[in-house]
């Protein structure tokens, strides 16, 4: 029987010859590992929803920080959980609030580590809507600008290495972009949530950060699933505001969206991966249907063969341990 000249599978029957044919490659470097900050001291409580994940209190973050430098791991991405919230979410942007006290005590600890923070208001308004609400309930974009800004200073100030606007209102990154630039800190990147989809993906974080909306929904500002020609008009806005990182949240099921937009830019392009493809992830494995560790590590492959260049998500610190 005649075959072909060209035969792919004789490039496979190599362990050793696979492994260095390998297009895709997953480092460490590749990932930022999101954490949940809290007031106080010594807390280190489970997060129900969330498995093998924590809430922190500033110092317990700055452990935690060390350790996962000590295993490999680049980079951190916080998020606060107040003691008190209001309407304003005026919190976010206390010099004495979680965020701002984990940033110092981790640089303190681990001042290799890169240091990115979230910038939103979802965990500091009482109602939980990304922005200032006007008396109907309806979240206006303008008032809302200025109070991201002044979180985004006051996260430089304490430390912080990058900043990553969270919210989706127009115009965002340009307004965090001059103040930042206007406060002295025009050396610090913004990773702006570009492309970030209303999507049911996010419950377990929503319970994790306290940030459920009280009221409504977040489709107002957020991204209709159905949409990709979208995507692309907004992260073409965040890239002229400034943007120095576009993101895409959440990844796996938006690996399609991701491919376009890397297509669109030379920018580097991130990409979440939510809470909720964690925790199908790790109830599969729990519940045997899966191998937790084959089944994760190729979801990580997946999201960067789309474009990412990195990858938000929770699976950081166990991708580190499994490599080494």
């Amino acid at each position: 029987m005649a075959f072909p000249l060209d035969r792919p599978r004789r490039l496979r029957e190599s362990a050793v010859l696979r492994d260095l044919l390998r297009e895709t490659r997953v480092d460490p470097e590749d990932l930022i590992y999101p954490i949940f900050i809290v007031p106080g001291k010594d807390v280190k409580r489970p997060i129900g929803s969330l498995a093998g994940q924590f809430h922190l209190s500033p110092d317990r973050a700055a452990e935690l920080a060390r350790g996962f430098r000590d295993e490999g791991g680049r980079a951190l991405i916080l998020f606060g959980i107040p003691d008190s919230k209001d309407e304003a979410g005026s919190s976010g942007a206390d010099p004495g609030g979680p965020v701002q006290l984990a940033i110092r005590a981790i640089k303190d600890a681990a001042p290799e580590l890169m240091v990115a923070t979230d910038v939103c208001l979802c965990e500091y308004t009482s109602h939980g809507h990304c922005g200032v609400l006007s008396p109907e309930g309806r979240v206006l974009n303008d008032p809302t600008l200025e109070l991201l800004a002044a979180q985004a200073v006051s996260h430089a100030e304490a430390g912080a290495d990058m900043v990553a606007p969270s919210d989706m209102m127009d115009g965002r990154v340009q307004a965090v972009r001059k103040a930042l630039d206007g406060s002295g800190f025009e050396r610090i990147p913004i990773m702006s949530y570009s492309v970030k989809y209303a999507s049911a993906f996010y419950g377990p974080f929503r319970e994790a950060a306290q940030s459920a909306p009280k009221a409504g929904d977040r489709k107002g500002y957020q991204m209709d699933p159905g949409n990709i020609r979208e995507a692309s008009l907004e992260a073409e806005l965040d890239l002229a505001e400034g943007a120095d990182i576009i993101m895409v949240k959440p990844a796996g099921p938006y690996l399609d969206v991701l491919r376009e937009i890397r297509l669109l830019t030379r920018r580097p392009l991130a990409a979440y991966q939510v809470s909720g493809e964690f925790a199908m992830l790790r109830a599969a494995g729990d519940a045997g249907l899966l191998d937790y560790r084959a089944a994760a590590l190729e979801s990580l492959l997946g999201i960067r063969r789309a474009g990412a260049d990195l990858i938000l998500t929770y699976l950081a610190p166990e991708f580190l341990r499994w490599r080494g």
